[in-house]
C-alpha cells in the first residue's frame, strides 16, 4: 500500500475507485466497503484509493474531547488497511481551515480534482465536510457535472445487531470483548511499552508485565480480568490479563498488566501486543494477597479452557 501525506503528492492511476472516512476500528462493517471497492477496482483494472484525516477533527476542533477515544491507534489503522488489501492511503492533514470547506469543495478539491474518481463508495451513514452536510446525496448530484458514479454500501448487520465504531466502542467499554471482537472481525488490542510495576505478582506466583500506553486517546476497555494473547518479539503466548485499579494492593491508578504464559524473560521497556479474547470476571478486593493467589490460579485455568491450551 502506498502511503501519502498529502493530497498533492498523490499521482494518478488507472480508474480509481475512492472512498473517505475516518475509519475508526476498521471493523467488518469498514471492511464491506473495502472488499466493493477491490471487486469494482477489479472488473475496472483499476485501483482502489482511501481518503481519511489526521489528525482526528473532533481534536483540531476541540469538540467534546474528553470523551474521544479510539479503538486502534493511527498507526494500527493503516496496518490493518494494508492488510485488507487496499492500493492506496491519502491523509490529509486536519486543519481549522480545512474544516471551513463545504462538503462540495472537499469532494471537488480533494478527491474529484486531485485522485479523478471513476467510482466513489461510501458506507451507508457516512457524512462529510463542514458540518458533516455532504452525503451520498450530494454525491449523486455531482455525478451530473462530473464523470463519476457512486454506491452506498448497505449497513451490516451481525447478530441482529448493525456494525459500527460507536457500538463497537460501547461494547468494548462495557467489558463485551467477544461480541466487540465479532464486530471487529479480529481481536480487540492494546500495544505498548513494558514498564517496571511494583514485583507484587512474581511473589505470589504470577508475575505481569505492565504496559505503558502513550497514546492518550486510545480506547481501554473496561476494567476486569481477561483470557488473552501476546506477542512479544513476533512470537505469540497465552496469558491472563488484568485492567484496574488493584484494589487488593490499596491503588486507585489505572494499571494494565498481564501474566504471560510458559515465559520468563526479561521484556522491560520492550513493545508488547495484548490482544483481549474474553473477560473473565470483574475486578475484586481480596482479604489477603493468598487469597488473590487462589483466585488468580481459577482465572489461570478458566483462560486455558478459553483459549484452548
Amino acid at each position: 500500500m502506498k502511503i501519502y501525506n498529502c493530497v498533492e503528492d498523490f499521482k494518478p492511476v488507472n480508474s480509481p475507485v475512492v472512498t473517505t472516512g475516518t475509519f475508526d476500528g476498521v471493523h467488518l462493517g469498514h471492511k464491506a466497503i473495502f472488499d466493493r471497492m477491490k471487486a469494482e477496482a477489479k472488473s475496472l483494472d483499476g485501483e482502489t484509493v482511501v481518503l481519511t484525516f489526521y489528525p482526528h477533527p473532533r481534536i483540531v476542533l476541540n469538540k467534546d474531547i474528553e470523551n474521544l477515544k479510539f479503538i486502534n491507534t493511527q498507526s494500527k489503522k493503516i496496518k490493518r488497511l494494508e492488510a485488507l488489501g487496499i492500493n492506496h492511503l491519502i491523509i490529509i492533514p486536519f486543519t481549522k481551515e480545512f474544516s471551513e470547506l463545504s462538503s462540495e469543495l472537499f469532494i471537488t478539491k480533494f478527491i474529484i480534482d486531485k485522485v479523478h474518481p471513476v467510482k466513489i463508495i461510501i458506507g451507508y451513514d457516512h457524512h462529510f465536510g463542514k458540518h458533516r452536510r455532504g452525503s451520498y446525496e450530494l454525491l449523486m448530484q455531482l455525478t451530473r457535472e462530473h464523470n463519476f458514479t457512486v454506491e452506498k454500501v448497505l449497513p451490516l448487520v451481525i447478530d441482529g445487531i448493525t456494525v459500527s465504531s460507536t457500538k463497537i466502542r460501547n461494547l468494548l467499554q462495557e467489558g463485551k470483548i467477544a461480541e466487540a471482537n465479532k464486530l471487529l472481525g479480529y481481536e480487540y488490542s492494546i500495544t505498548g511499552t513494558v514498564v517496571r510495576g511494583n514485583g507484587i505478582g512474581r511473589t505470589i506466583g504470577f508475575p505481569t508485565a505492565n504496559i505503558f500506553i502513550e497514546d492518550e486517546y486510545k480506547l481501554i476497555a473496561a476494567n476486569g480480568v481477561y483470557a488473552c494473547r501476546v506477542k512479544v518479539e513476533d512470537k505469540w503466548y497465552s496469558g491472563m490479563g488484568n485492567i484496574g485499579i488493584r484494589p487488593t494492593l490499596n491503588h486507585s491508578e489505572l494499571t494494565i498488566e498481564v501474566n504471560i504464559f510458559d515465559f520468563d524473560k526479561d521484556i522491560y521497556y520492550q513493545t508488547i501486543t495484548i490482544s483481549f479474547v474474553s473477560r473473565m470476571r470483574n475486578e475484586v478486593k481480596f482479604n489477603s494477597l493468598e487469597e488473590l493467589k487462589e483466585q488468580l490460579a481459577r482465572d489461570y485455568e478458566n483462560t486455558l479452557n478459553l483459549l484452548n491450551c
